[in-house]
């Protein structure tokens, strides 16, 4: 029996059963109401009568719910995670900017428990973290922040081609503004070379802005280096961390860091919750970006979400118990992933280092297949392509070109991302499912076929009519 098969009968059997249960509430709710369009896409997704267990969404009709394979987009929520926040949602509801009450109070002291959960999975100290909505934020509070506030002696900025798009476009931001930005380039394995980051630096840079972990490729950069080189010119060390936190030991200490974002959906915790840490000695200061009450220091305003914050804090108190264990396992997992694969096709190419890398984030490139043909056929598994459309036409990832991935493989890479939930039958599964649609693609594909006469394609002379 296949894990689609008796997941989808567990489905079934559950939409059967509640289907005249829902159907009775809607006709006692108004016909407009949003619960009522609540109540009628869950039971229209979830169960089909004339095909039962079927899901169609946006044009694209599958026997049941795919297996999730894309970690690095978002994880689900712990149960343990739920647990936690469920009371504040319920009972615990007071704002914790309250003071007058007992409401307020035990709200407040939830959030600074939560405050040093956090902490503690960084080796910070409380006072060191901020709240805010994500890494997004805490990027943009970073990057923007720290350099409007230095803006009278700093004016120069560096980061790298690889990476994530907020931190990007914040520095397009800042030269937009009249700050200079360096983006350095990445070796062949998506690392950074250190001596090109120390030669980029001049008397007013003022902030270093590297990824610990990339979210598209999983390469894992050497922070504790870059660290060092920073320290070494009194230059503020910022990291986005989101991909790092709870998966790899991450140390701001042994780093020597001074902005580093955080994220709790990424480990297994809520969404449109994250965290900023911020060096307290010798202080690292930034230009709020946001007006208002002047929560957290002033340095974020906007009421704190309690049970959002509360889940970030449980998120990071597990994953570090858990760092060892998860780690284990995903690495058996992306082997098996990664064997099962390559045992039975040629042209598979891992995009990245393969030793500095976190081991929940694989990134192949299969020869002589497109990337949006593969994953239009993978409809039973949940994965992201490296290749991102726009209106016009489909552009290869900027992290794989930064890589120097020629455009043809570029545009075929799939990002497989495993976690602590993931089992190995989802994983032979996905075996099975991505190396029969490679073969299939590959069947209809001439150049495979010229290159199995063999054909050498990069001595081709093509010609245009």
């Amino acid at each position: 029996m296949s894990i689609m098969s008796s997941s989808l009968r567990r489905t079934t059997s559950i939409s059967k059963t509640i289907a005249p249960a829902l159907t009775h509430l809607k006709t006692l709710i108004q016909p407009y109401s949003a619960t009522a369009v609540a109540l009628e896409s869950s039971t229209s997704t979830a169960y089909n009568e004339e095909e039962p267990g079927a899901i169609s969404m946006k044009g694209v009709k599958i026997s049941g719910r795919p297996l999730y394979l894309d970690m690095q987009a978002t994880s689900p929520v712990d149960p343990r995670v739920l647990d936690a926040m469920l009371p504040y949602f319920v009972s615990h509801y007071g704002n914790p900017h309250s003071r007058t009450h007992l409401y307020g109070w035990e709200s407040e002291q939830a959030v600074e428990r939560a405050r040093e959960q956090v902490a503690a999975s960084i080796n910070a100290s409380p006072k060191e973290i901020v709240f805010t909505s994500g890494a997004t934020e805490s990027n943009n509070i970073s990057v923007k922040g720290f350099m409007r506030f230095h803006k009278e002696s700093k004016r120069h900025v560096i980061t790298t081609q690889t990476e994530h798009k907020c931190v990007l476009d914040s520095c397009r931001h800042l030269q937009q503004q009249g700050f200079d930005v360096t983006y350095l380039p990445v070796g062949s394995d998506g690392l950074v070379k250190l001596s090109d980051l120390e030669a980029a630096i001049r008397p007013d840079t003022g902030l270093v802005s590297i990824m610990t972990v990339n979210n598209e490729i999983g390469v894992v950069q050497p922070m504790a280096e870059i660290g060092q080189i920073c320290k070494k010119h009194g230059i503020v060390l910022h990291t986005d961390a989101a991909q790092a936190l709870g998966k790899i030991p991450v140390d701001v200490q042994e780093i020597g860091v001074g902005l580093m974002s955080l994220s709790a959906h990424k480990i297994y915790g809520p969404k449109g919750v994250g965290a900023l840490y911020i060096r307290r000695r010798p202080r690292v200061r930034v230009e709020p970006q946001m007006s208002g009450g002047g929560q957290e220091r002033g340095l974020r305003s906007g009421t704190v979400p309690t049970p959002l914050a509360v889940g970030m804090g449980a998120a990071c108190e597990v994953a570090v118990k858990e760092m060892e264990y998860d780690s284990k396992h995903v690495q058996v997992l992306q082997q098996r992933l990664l064997n099962g694969i390559r045992s039975r096709l040629d042209g598979v190419v891992i995009n990245g280092s393969e030793e500095h890398r976190y081991w929940g984030n694989l990134n192949l490139s299969f020869a002589y297949v497109e990337g949006e043909s593969l994953l239009m056929g993978l409809k039973e598994v949940a994965v992201s392509s490296g290749s991102a459309c726009t209106s016009a036409s489909l552009e290869p990832s900027y992290v794989l070109r930064a890589l120097g991935v020629d455009e043809d493989m570029a545009h075929t890479s799939i990002r497989f991302g495993m976690g602590r939930f993931t089992t190995e039958e989802e994983i032979d599964r996905a075996v099975e499912l991505t190396v029969n649609q490679v073969e299939k693609l590959r069947e209809m594909s001439p150049l495979y076929e010229m290159v199995k006469d063999g054909i050498d394609i990069k001595s081709i002379q093509w010609a245009q009519h």
